[in-house]
């Protein structure tokens, strides 16, 4: 067996990434942007229109073709869903947005072709995204904000310019180790013949291929399960931020919501996780309930391609949950002054 939990933090580099490194950081005009600063965005017609139009034929084919598509259609899509999932869930975000664990060189390159899988945006580009909202969440300089709206937070920031505070700010995000990862240079070199071919492609040609699907069926097919993980990742943007319990954090809008965990293998349990975001498993949960994502880490583990699990013990989130106990009874207390 494995031994790779490390049970006591309190300065490591993973928490670096996110949050300000010194105390005159956190105290500069760079590290306290507006919550709602109003600003010019234009719209991007582009995105709109193909945001739009993906959702439509989903939407329609699924409705219209659903009962048509082979027992073996069913399977293979789920289960590439379920990898592109990882590559999203395990990759761009627990192992490269937070270095909540380490991983060998095979799991890197596997856990970035899942990633392209998804079809969503080079991979540096989704963890400076990542990073940015969790040192400025629900902020001007969030780029989902989630004060602006359901709507927003879920798809509507991807149909206009980021808010100009979302550059300023940005800018202060420490993307020094992902500058350095060779796996994630040459993914993002060859990012677009890469991901059209693993993203649309393949999953298009094995169904007609290998057990005779008819054309329209395993293009719809593979429609839909990209346009489930679009949203399947929004929710937690839209959703978990709106929606759930707050048992860690009550000053953070970020919630527990199990719609989310199901939908998104695990990475729903949101008040945890911005209370905690270098624990491997984002959540305090055991017996990797609604957190598929966690079985594959430690799955990984296991077979020792994953190293390094980082994850706080009991004591350490009583305390934390504690302090924020403290800190809120004080605000209210001014507030009622």
């Amino acid at each position: 067996m494995y031994n790779s939990t490390i049970t006591e933090y309190e300065d490591n580099e993973s928490q670096k990434l996110t949050q300000p490194e010194t105390e005159n950081d956190k105290n500069s005009i760079f590290d306290q942007p507006p919550k709602n600063a109003p600003a010019e965005q234009p719209l991007i017609w582009r995105n709109i229109i193909g945001i739009l139009v993906l959702h439509v034929i989903a939407v329609y084919l699924f409705v219209t073709r659903y009962h048509e598509a082979k027992f073996w259609t069913w399977i293979f899509q789920i289960a590439y869903g379920f990898l592109t999932g990882m590559g999203i869930t395990a990759g761009a975000h627990r192992f490269w947005a937070h270095r909540s664990y380490s991983a060998k060189l095979p799991l890197k390159i596997m856990l970035t072709c899942f990633y392209c899988m998804a079809g969503q945006t080079h991979l540096t580009k989704w963890i400076r995204v990542h990073r940015t909202h969790h040192r400025y969440a629900d902020t001007s300089a969030d780029p989902h904000n989630s004060n602006r709206g359901f709507f927003f937070s879920h798809v509507g920031w991807l149909m206009m310019k980021h808010h100009p505070a979302v550059k300023k700010y940005g800018k202060n995000v420490n993307m020094s180790d992902i500058a350095a990862d060779p796996v994630i240079r040459f993914f993002d070199k060859y990012y677009p013949p890469i991901m059209l071919s693993l993203s649309f492609v393949i999953p298009s040609l094995i169904p007609v291929y290998v057990w005779n699907e008819t054309w329209i069926i395993s293009i719809g097919a593979t429609i839909i399960r990209y346009v489930y993980i679009l949203n399947g990742t929004f929710s937690v943007n839209s959703f978990a931020h709106l929606w759930g319990t707050r048992p860690y954090n009550r000053n953070h809008k970020a919630a527990e919501n199990r719609m989310v965990a199901f939908i998104s293998a695990g990475e729903g349990w949101h008040n945890y996780h911005h209370s905690f975001p270098w624990d491997y498993k984002a959540a305090e949960l055991g017996l990797y309930r609604l957190n598929m994502t966690t079985a594959f880490i430690d799955f990984m583990g296991w077979l020792g391609l994953a190293y390094n699990l980082k994850s706080p013990n009991s004591e350490m989130i009583d305390r934390f949950c504690a302090k924020n106990d403290i800190d809120l009874l004080e605000t209210d207390s001014k507030v009622d002054i």
